[in-house]
């Protein structure tokens, strides 16, 4: 089965043949581009970021993100585990905010320094 995708590794946006029985690539600029196109079609993955909510802080949230990526199928769910969070200032960037979120070994971050009031 071959699929056509538009790599994101770099500016240029090749535009990708990918058999993924076959494991190869056709369109690609680099060689980014055949690991980004394999993995796409046959483990696709994703990094999350959102806001988590911050009592006591200067700001009423905090910018989060995985800090790897994660599954594509676990997207909403890993975006329903960070919504029930809330968690207290001051926050430090790179502050753990759910530590293994899913199971995936993957953390979920903050990435904005957050002052209490």
């Amino acid at each position: 089965m071959e699929k056509e995708l538009i790599c994101i590794c770099c500016p240029k946006g090749c535009h990708l043949k990918v058999d993924a029985e076959n494991k190869s690539v056709q369109g690609n600029g680099c060689n980014r581009g055949i690991e980004y196109g394999i993995n796409e079609v046959t483990n696709p993955v994703r990094v999350i970021t959102s806001t988590v909510k911050v009592d006591n802080g200067e700001l009423p949230v905090v910018p989060v993100k995985t800090n790897n990526p994660i599954p594509k199928g676990l997207n909403f769910k890993c975006m329903e585990e960070i919504n029930k969070v809330t968690i207290k200032a001051p926050v430090k960037i790179g502050d753990v905010v759910i530590k293994d979120v899913l199971g995936t070994g993957v953390d979920i971050v903050a990435t904005r320094n957050i002052h209490e009031k």
